[in-house]
């Protein structure tokens, strides 16, 4: 058997497989990697929730993998981010940079995203062909959180290169070398923010720094996550949302007559197209049972949110779009401690560029057939490679 989650098919559509393993059982051990290895993979939505919050399953990566051979070279900057690391020093790197993505600091940049949209939009005419990721997707959240690091505006389009090089599933050179660049260039900026500080996010953490709250590398490690998670899951939500919307007419319409509802559907929007589908690395560190499947300790154990949202013990006809559905329970951001702490400035974003689109181009259609989308090669990431959309 090989691993289903790194099937073609997956990176197409993994629905398919998320129901046929959810279906016979919420928790399933697959084989991954090397031969011989294997993780378990949580399908349901119940035993989602419940492995996300248990602390049994730790993100401590650099613990397990101590003693293990590796032909890896990721930057210790990237490997061992706040991502990876439990309370409590997972508690102390998140208070740091907390402050920064709350939702008062989000509304004071909310004025910030709509100009942002503005000129982004601007160049768009109606009757034109255009590629919503290349074109407004990925520049948006790249430029917002660029802008809060402050990263100089000349250097964006690298960094967001580099950035979406760490997702290149198969490709391990390339993401390696993405991650050396990345990080060189972090630790760069970092220093020349500390010889000139400025009313930046990466200044603040430096006063943190300063303070004796943060180490150095801790500061480059954590201007590194929130510079790829900060833009990366967002540029996914927004083309999964668009995608959901254009191939749904009287969704779209609905929108389009009430624009007003749209902050009061992205939960459904995110439950639909989680633009994660299976979350970060954990493993157990000990024995546990989740979903009456026993799994041992010092195992992968890998989450999947795309699964989870699409349970129907949670969600009836979880395959239909339903922008009247509840949907506040949806697990695309995670949920306990390691729920993602950008999730208000990613709402934000969604919630704009939905607005302003919808509001310039209000007869928006797909321009190609869906099958011809194509989808990035990743089973974290659940995002187009592009969005031909007419205008």
């Amino acid at each position: 058997m090989t691993d289903p989650l790194l099937d073609p098919q997956f990176f197409k559509d993994p629905y398919a497989t998320f129901t046929r393993l959810r279906s016979a059982a919420p928790v399933h051990k697959v084989p991954t990697g090397s031969k011989g290895r294997y993780s378990y993979v949580v399908t349901g939505y119940a035993e989602a929730r419940e492995a996300f919050a248990d602390p049994r399953l730790s993100k401590d990566t650099a613990r397990f993998f101590t003693g293990q051979p590796s032909r890896r070279n990721l930057h210790p900057a990237v490997s061992q981010t706040m991502l990876a690391t439990d309370p409590p020093r997972h508690t102390r790197l998140r208070a740091a940079a907390g402050p920064a993505f709350t939702p008062g600091a989000v509304a004071r940049m909310r004025p910030y995203i709509t100009e942002v949209v503005g000129a982004l939009l601007d160049v768009w005419a109606p009757g034109e062909q255009v590629d919503l990721v290349a074109g407004l997707a990925v520049p948006l959240p790249v430029t917002v959180i660029c802008q809060l690091l402050g990263v100089p505006g000349d250097d964006r389009t690298m960094v967001a290169r580099w950035s979406n090089g760490l997702f290149a599933a198969g490709e391990s050179d390339r993401i390696d070398a993405a991650s050396h660049a990345l990080a060189d260039y972090m630790a760069d900026l970092v220093e020349a923010k500390r010889r000139e500080m400025d009313d930046s996010l990466l200044s603040h953490l430096l006063v943190r720094s300063a303070a004796g709250e943060l180490t150095g590398d801790e500061v480059v490690s954590l201007a590194v996550l929130l510079l790829v998670a900060g833009h990366e899951t967002t540029t996914n939500f927004i083309g999964n949302a668009v995608l959901a919307l254009v191939q749904h007419p009287d969704s779209l319409a609905r929108l389009r007559d009430d624009p007003g509802l749209i902050p009061t559907v992205l939960d459904e929007l995110l439950r639909f197209d989680s633009p994660i589908g299976v979350a970060t690395f954990r493993y157990s560190t000990e024995a546990l049972v989740i979903g009456g499947t026993e799994i041992p300790a010092d195992v992968p154990v890998l989450i999947a949110p795309g699964a989870a949202n699409r349970d129907p013990a949670q969600f009836p006809v979880p395959d239909q779009l339903d922008l009247t559905r509840n949907a506040k329970s949806q697990l695309a951001f995670g949920h306990g401690i390691h729920r993602c702490l950008g999730a208000p400035l990613a709402r934000a974003e969604g919630e704009i560029v939905l607005t302003g689109l919808l509001t310039r181009f209000p007869e928006i259609e797909l321009a190609v057939p869906s099958e011809n989308l194509k989808w990035r090669q990743t089973r974290l990431m659940r995002g187009l490679d592009s969005l031909p959309v007419l205008l």
